[in-house]
């Protein structure tokens, strides 16, 4: 039964949306996954896709999906890039890692406008202005 599961809690482990770069006409976001634990992440995959209401239009993106295999302790690695125009949909991305023969998963969802400047705070381990999801529990 589901009950009898173990319920492998995902800590530590955060997806960021980060502003890579600007310049005064545009800004260069790209999607962060990054690992404050002590111990390095294996078969790390991650799908991507964003869906919502645009204009009285429902609107799905492609779902991406993306073997980024083993990520190091305290580091960070860039999952894909993201164009502002997503920023008004559900933008979800499923992640899921192996730590110790043991699986993890876990959903992170920025939803519509959270991604503006007023959510903007320094991302640990990649050191530049980003909205984070996960981390520290």
């Amino acid at each position: 039964m589901k009950r009898d599961l173990p319920d492998n809690i995902v800590q530590d482990v955060s997806i960021a949306v980060v502003l890579a770069s600007e310049s005064p006409t545009q800004k260069n976001w790209h999607v962060h996954l990054v690992n404050e634990k002590t111990q390095p992440l294996k078969n790390v995959f991650v799908t991507s896709k964003g869906y919502g209401i645009i204009d009285n239009q429902e609107v799905k993106t492609s779902t991406l999906r993306h073997f980024l295999g083993d990520v190091a302790a305290q580091s960070h690695v860039k999952i894909e890039a993201i164009d502002e125009l997503v920023f008004g949909l559900t933008n979800e991305y499923w992640l899921s890692y192996y730590l110790d023969d043991v699986i993890y998963d876990k959903k992170y969802i920025f939803l519509p406008e959270s991604i503006v400047d007023i959510n903007l705070v320094k991302v640990p381990l990649v050191n530049a202005p980003g909205v984070v999801i996960g981390g520290m529990n």
